[in-house]
């Protein structure tokens, strides 16, 4: 007979699964913006800080996809039974913290030198180019 305790954790993990999945989707989409961008970056140069901003879209994504995945992490440390899954969870939660703290950093960095070149970020393509 199924307790009220495992209906939660079986629904949390259901959760996990698709916040998980979206944050891959997340990265996935990111990937491909980004080699769209780095085709047409190859294809026609058009500035010193093209390649620049293929990396700042490409670490938009990325960034937001670790969102996903450390919002999942926070769940499932919420529903776990063991202090050795707790201690799990909180290592993959702080590296990917980390992961998300320098490509942050990496980013503004990369950005404000493209501002002070006198470039800007483009917006994203849209789906009709």
């Amino acid at each position: 007979m199924e307790t009220a305790q495992d209906t939660v954790r079986e629904a949390v993990d259901w959760i996990v699964l698709v916040i998980e999945s979206l944050g891959a989707v997340i990265i996935a989409i990111g990937v491909l913006i980004a080699v769209v961008l780095l085709i047409r970056a190859l294809a026609h140069p058009t500035s010193p800080g093209a390649f620049t901003r293929v990396r700042l879209v490409l670490g938009s994504y990325l960034v937001l996809g670790l969102e996903f995945q450390l919002a999942a992490d926070v769940l499932k440390t919420a529903v776990a039974p063991s202090f050795t899954e707790i201690g799990q969870l909180a290592a993959i939660a702080a590296i990917r913290t980390l992961l998300n703290y320098f490509l942050t950093k990496e980013m503004a960095n990369e950005k404000a030198e493209l501002e002070a070149a006198g470039e800007a970020m483009p917006p994203l393509p849209s789906p009709r180019h």
